[in-house]
């Protein structure tokens, strides 16, 4: 059993950039996956934060997929495929892993994109009651992704979000946020994408930023969400002015 301070389950991902059959091609064109050698992981929380297609939601998927899980999400035991969309990355990762084991039950996958098939096999498949009280499609979005975080994950485990954001009111993130401490707190490691400025505020977190430059570690104030929500929230008339000026004007 792994325990808060312990090494993390997976100490680092590397790209065998020797193995690629073409950085001109899908995905190895992007340049955060392009300039990829390595990346060391946080022992609790990692976050990957970028601009849409900067290439972490695809890069965090490669991981789960060498890692065993369902590409369309959810632990390595469902098998559920609606559309085989995810690239060939995953065959071309080297993922540095700790010296404690992970249980196939204790890893999970969830993204924001096919969470409703998750749900749905989740009632197909008959385990309803390890989600919560009733079906996770009986609740909404937010509430059945926080029945997951609160009922499905047990602590001890390694769990990869993909924008957990989505489903969540910042009231929820916050709840999340609560939610994921304790499992931290139980041994439990975090790889998550992300665009919130509430989430990707984690304390002692590690930050990556995937951008055209590539793949940077930063800190939590200088990554270009909490630069632009900070302005915003700031300075909002002045950005909503010159955002929604009449270009016809004089």
């Amino acid at each position: 059993m792994r325990r808060q301070g312990d090494p993390p389950f997976i100490k680092w991902v590397s790209l065998h950039r020797d193995k690629v059959p073409s950085f001109e091609a899908y995905p190895y064109r992007i340049p955060a996956i392009r300039s990829l050698s390595s990346i060391e992981l946080h022992p609790d929380v990692t976050f990957f934060v970028g601009e849409n297609g900067s290439g972490k939601s695809t890069l965090l998927e490669a991981v789960a997929i060498a890692e065993g899980m369902n590409a369309e999400g959810g632990s390595p035991n469902f098998r559920l495929e609606t559309q085989p969309t995810h690239s060939d990355l995953f065959r071309n990762l080297q993922l540095g892993r700790g010296p404690v084991k992970i249980a196939r039950s204790d890893r999970f996958f969830l993204r924001a994109e096919s969470f409703y098939n998750v749900a749905t096999y989740v009632d197909q498949i008959g385990v309803t009651g390890a989600y919560g009280d009733v079906s996770l499609h009986a609740q909404s979005h937010g509430e059945s992704f926080l029945s997951l975080v609160t009922r499905r994950f047990s602590g001890n485990g390694l769990y990869l979000l993909d924008e957990p954001e989505a489903a969540l009111s910042p009231q929820a993130q916050l709840t999340f946020l609560a939610a994921m401490h304790e499992l931290v707190l139980q041994g439990s490691q975090f790889i998550i994408a992300t665009h919130s400025p509430i989430i990707m505020a984690y304390p002692k977190a590690r930050l990556y930023q995937f951008s055209k430059a590539g793949i940077q570690e930063t800190t939590y104030e200088e990554t270009e969400h909490y630069k632009v929500t900070r302005a915003f929230l700031t300075r909002r008339e002045q950005m909503l002015a010159d955002l929604l000026a009449d270009e016809g004007s004089s």
